[in-house]
């Protein structure tokens, strides 16, 4: 029997139990409760996203220029970084705590009255599930015109895939994580990503020729939608400023158009790329150009390569292509003293590539390494000694973050640079540290 709650607390204490009691349910499964739910999915036009980098930015910047145009527009992504309520997004505002405790009493109600087919299964929600849920009872009640949903993980068998209508499908980068669900190569990958296409339905996806690429396109073709291929050809001008990212996009009614990322982060302009020839395919005369170029521009994304305090940089990246992509940056930004490292990571990803990748790049004068908080982390001594072994700089083994936060960050020299980067946990982490600090 579901829990009774009272308050935003005891909600989010609920759902954060989920995980000890019931498992992923099956698509069949879910996609009769979202019925049972009234299909609030069939009120919006969805845009669906699914890759293994990127998603969440992709999401941000379709959000951001919707809004700008003057477009009603509901976000549900994951993970949060400090509150679950992150999760679920209206015209840029996150839910209220009442919102989210009125929308978990609503899910809550359906789970004590469900049809007889998933009674007798005994049926429940999983964690990510059950959020997913609330998120599209709450765009309904919003009335959005538009719902930007992102996957959990994979495509094919994501709650977020119980959806059968939609307007628009995004696949972003294709790299190496989640390898035992997903499958061992990038085609595979790809093609559990590629569950989310559609018949008819426009598919927007980066073409580097690789193997992920041609997967999408064989998809594609078997399932008879529209492929959108965004090449780096068509991104060219690309001028790194400061703080901020300058670059040309080729629109198909006109020609080049110049665009800014309000971010250091050179991975952001594929992404930025990839929202905005998915809001050219939308053919929606209400988003001109000056939108998408005054959305783009305006667009913050928290933890991706987020300037934090002066020359103080936070990074999710948690996967050997995501780890590339933020080395990539670091090397573009001017640095006049020291370049100093804060690693951490959750110990079901390939850490050790990881940790290689960033030790043996040279990049940095000195490393520390914590433990997060969460049960899924590697272990302090474990991280500190694979970091070792690839490298002759120091590197610092901390006890805690708010020690090393301290040493690193507090107590850094005019001129350094520190990254903070490994997890989104560690990004979570950091903010729940500052807000602490900042209320202290």
């Amino acid at each position: 029997m579901i829990r009774q709650t009272n308050t935003y607390g005891e909600a989010e204490d609920y759902i954060n139990s989920i995980p000890k009691f019931t498992g992923k349910s099956s698509m069949e499964d879910t996609r009769k409760f979202l019925m049972h739910l009234g299909n609030p999915a069939n009120n919006c036009k969805v845009i669906h996203i699914a890759g293994t980098n990127g998603k969440g930015s992709v999401c941000a910047y379709l959000c951001s220029v919707l809004k700008e145009a003057g477009i009603s527009v509901g976000m549900f992504t994951s993970p949060h970084l400090v509150s679950m309520r992150e999760r679920i997004v209206v015209s840029g505002e996150t839910v209220t705590e009442q919102e989210f405790l009125d929308a978990y009493h609503y899910v809550a109600d359906r789970l004590s009255n469900l049809p007889a087919d998933l009674a007798g299964k005994d049926y429940h929600p999983s964690f990510f599930e059950f959020l997913f849920f609330m998120a599209m009872v709450l765009f309904e009640r919003a009335g959005v015109e538009y719902a930007v949903l992102e996957t959990g993980l994979g495509g094919r068998l994501d709650a977020t895939n119980s959806v059968e209508h939609k307007k628009l499908c995004v696949i972003t980068s294709i790299g190496y994580d989640h390898m035992e669900y997903l499958g061992d190569t990038l085609s595979q990958i790809a093609e559990e990503k590629a569950g989310i296409i559609r018949a008819g339905v426009p598919v927007i996806y980066p073409d580097d020729r690789g193997e992920a690429a041609r997967k999408i396109e064989e998809c594609v073709r078997q399932t008879k939608a529209e492929a959108v291929p965004v090449s780096e050809h068509a991104i060219k001008e690309i001028k790194i400023r400061n703080k901020t990212i300058d670059f040309s996009l080729h629109l198909n009614y006109y020609d080049y158009i110049g665009f800014t990322v309000s971010t250091s982060a050179v991975y952001q302009i594929e992404n930025a790329s990839l929202a905005i020839k998915a809001l050219e395919r939308l053919s929606d005369e209400r988003i001109t150009v000056p939108a998408m170029q005054e959305g783009i521009r305006k667009t913050v994304w928290e933890g991706r390569m987020e300037e934090i305090a002066p020359a103080v940089y936070i990074d999710g990246a948690h996967n050997i292509d995501g780890i590339r992509a933020f080395m990539d940056t670091v090397r573009t930004q001017p640095c006049h003293g020291k370049r100093k490292l804060l690693f951490s990571v959750v110990k079901d990803k390939q850490y050790r590539s990881v940790i290689e990748a960033l030790a043996s790049s040279g990049l940095f004068d000195e490393a520390g390494v914590v433990a997060l908080t969460s049960e899924r982390a590697l272990p302090l001594a474990i991280l500190e000694d694979i970091y070792r072994q690839y490298t002759e700089i120091k590197c610092k083994a901390y006890d805690s973050l708010s020690t090393a936060y301290k040493e690193l960050i507090l107590d850094k020299d005019d001129g350094d640079n520190v990254y903070i980067v490994g997890s989104l946990y560690l990004v979570g982490e950091v903010k729940a540290l500052l807000r602490s600090l900042k209320h202290d």
